[in-house]
């Protein structure tokens, strides 16, 4: 029942996660944030959660910890309800600016502050989950059973993911403000870069969910009777079953007799060499996780020309489903075989490893930038990349006043995307809605004035077959590198526990999630955002000044620049499973001495350098 209990919180706070993580560009655009300001509202969910990570992976081993996951469940229901709060306060959205009118500041202009606030509530919630609720299995399983559960939970928790980017994709098809205005009446389509889908209402579902998770813990016991040896024991004996506890603290122990444990439990920890640098390891590949999985979709809306809700779409039906397979083979095998934490580190980078060499085939997925009239092609359709806003006037528009600032795209039949009508040079308009066309268009090329069209219609062009194709490629590569590395993903964990001593585990695991939050969680989204915001070449302007939300990106320099960070990240990162050459499992190494610390890490740099010649001489 604590399994199935706990599996289903693991769900609901990855739903909510995945959903946040789907949501970016929504938010981004409805807030008119630039991609680095959003990455730092993500990564909000993980300061919250440092405030009291370790705290709570040490205390709460202490006390009542299926009651202490509860009451994190509740905290992350009341975060999410937050988040999506802002909505209700807010004006409806106009997805023009009209720059003629006297400047009124908006009333949501700082309302992004209370979507920060909320996330970080929910990572707060989250804190106890993970630690107390791993801890808590192992304690009270059988060590050849706890590997098998822990890859069923994580497995199960993958269906959070899931279900929480197929939301991300029906919200986004979903207008913003639906059910306050017409929809027939809005102008824009999904794949228009100034939609905004109903982005709030998925942080409400979410937030019920939540709210139900946490109330089964509540019922359960401080500790669980372990079961014993079958060999050994009568099934049907009353000492079949013994009661156990991995931390047998009393109720009259106080927390300052608890407290004074922590720094010496602390030195113990990080004087495992194994498990320090299998740490560096973690942190190098969560950069590089986190990095891509909180602007994948926005990199398939930008670079293939697909619309948010169908980049989440196919995250959510094709990517989790093979990882989640994936995981849970990685557990069976390691049950199966019953592999040492040596075989277990070298599982987990030979599919890391393979992974990387396939992600590599992602320099070559890739389309051509959007035609776009003064900033990728010119008025005379010679390819050129502008970021000077001069660039987006010439003589065929001249004379029509317009404005930079705008940004209401129109296609032509040669398939070059114009700003606005206006720096077209269209002349008249006829229909109305999505219907609208523009003609007597100056800018418009035309082989001759009777085989050629001088109308345009509204919204950007589409991409051509040829992007089609490389989006198939990129998707299969992406299908199948996040299967083979995600073989890896249990023998990984279980290395991690398996070589500190029992006591420590609960707080190991806290440290290590604390250590890539702070070091991974926080500061990727931020410095991915600020790199994939100076590939911008059209930003969106606000009606009072100030610079909005990116229009138009360089698809040629976003791609290099995100595969440039991105791949780095997860080559290095397998370096630190080299060390792992003889087992170190529950050793204290306070009490090794140092020359045999120093001949381990001389080993491992050993290790290290026939890597390095190794990739040398493969390429």
């Amino acid at each position: 029942m604590f399994i199935m209990s706990l599996s289903f919180a693991y769900f609901s706070k990855a739903l909510c996660g995945t959903y946040m993580k789907s949501s970016i560009t929504q938010i981004e655009r409805r807030f008119d944030l630039s991609s680095s300001l959003v990455g730092l509202i993500d990564g909000s969910f993980e300061m919250g959660n440092l405030l009291f990570l370790a705290v709570v992976s040490h205390f709460g081993a202490k006390l009542h910890r299926p009651r202490l996951i509860g009451s994190g469940c509740f905290l992350m229901a009341i975060g999410s309800a937050i988040t999506g709060l802002p909505h209700f306060f807010m004006g409806r959205y106009k997805s023009s600016v009209n720059f003629n009118t006297d400047c009124e500041k908006e009333p949501g202009s700082y309302m992004w502050v209370y979507v920060f606030l909320g996330n970080a509530l929910r990572g707060i919630g989250e804190t106890p989950v993970t630690p107390l609720g791993i801890s808590y299995i192992d304690d009270f399983a059988k060590a050849e059973n706890s590997v098998f559960y822990i890859a069923c939970l994580q497995t199960i928790s993958l269906l959070g993911p899931m279900f929480g980017f197929l939301m991300g994709s029906m919200c986004a098809k979903l207008y913003v403000d639906i059910g306050f205005v017409n929809v027939d009446s809005v102008t824009i389509t999904p794949k228009d870069a100034r939609w905004v889908g109903a982005w709030w209402l998925g942080f409400f579902v979410s937030s019920s969910i939540l709210l139900l998770a946490g109330i089964p813990f509540w019922f359960f016991p401080r500790s669980l009777p372990k079961q014993a040896e079958e060999q050994r024991e009568d099934p049907s004996s009353p000492h079949g079953y013994q009661e156990h506890s991995a931390h047998p603290a009393t109720p009259t122990m106080k927390l300052v007799d608890i407290a004074k444990g922590f720094l010496p439990s602390l030195k113990k920890l990080l004087g495992t060499p194994v498990y320090l640098l299998l740490l560096c390891g973690s942190i190098l590949n969560f950069n590089s996780f986190i990095g891509l999985i909180t602007f994948k979709a926005k990199y398939m809306e930008q670079q293939f020309g697909q619309s948010a809700s169908r980049a989440n779409f196919l995250i959510g039906v094709l990517n989790l489903p093979v990882v989640a397979v994936g995981i849970f083979l990685g557990g069976l095998v390691m049950k199966r075989y019953k592999l040492s934490v040596v075989s277990g580190a070298q599982l987990s980078f030979l599919t890391s490893f393979s992974a990387y060499l396939l992600m590599l085939l992602q320099f070559g997925t890739k389309c051509d930038n959007l035609r776009m009239a003064g900033l990728t092609v010119s008025y005379n359709g010679t390819p050129q990349i502008s970021y000077d806003a001069q660039t987006l006037f010439s003589q065929c528009n001249q004379q029509c006043s317009c404005s930079a600032a705008e940004w209401d795209p129109v296609c032509s039949d040669d398939g070059i995307t114009y700003i606005s009508p206006c720096l077209a040079g269209c002349m008249s308009s006829s229909g109305h809605g999505k219907n609208t066309a523009f003609h007597n268009c100056s800018c418009v090329l035309s082989p001759s004035p009777v085989e050629g069209s001088t109308s345009v219609s509204l919204g950007q062009c589409p991409r051509g077959p040829a992007c089609s194709r490389s989006f198939t490629s990129y998707m299969a590569v992406s299908v199948l590198s996040s299967f083979i590395n995600s073989l890896g993903t249990t023998p990984a964990y279980m290395v991690i526990i398996r070589c500190i001593s029992p006591e420590l585990k609960s707080l190991a695991l806290g440290i290590q999630t604390l250590v890539i939050r702070t070091l991974a969680g926080i500061p990727a989204p931020v410095y991915f955002g600020a790199l994939i915001d100076s590939t911008c070449l059209k930003w969106g302007m606000k009606k009072c000044g100030g610079r909005g939300a990116c229009r138009l990106y360089n698809s040629d320099k976003y791609r290099c620049l995100a595969n440039e960070l991105e791949l780095p990240f997860h080559n290095f990162s397998v370096l630190f499973i080299f060390y792992i050459h003889e087992p170190h499992e529950h050793t204290d190494w306070v009490k090794v001495p140092p020359w045999r610390k120093l001949l381990s890490y001389l080993q491992y740099l050993r290790n290290v350098r026939i890597f390095c010649l190794s990739w040398i001489s493969l390429w």
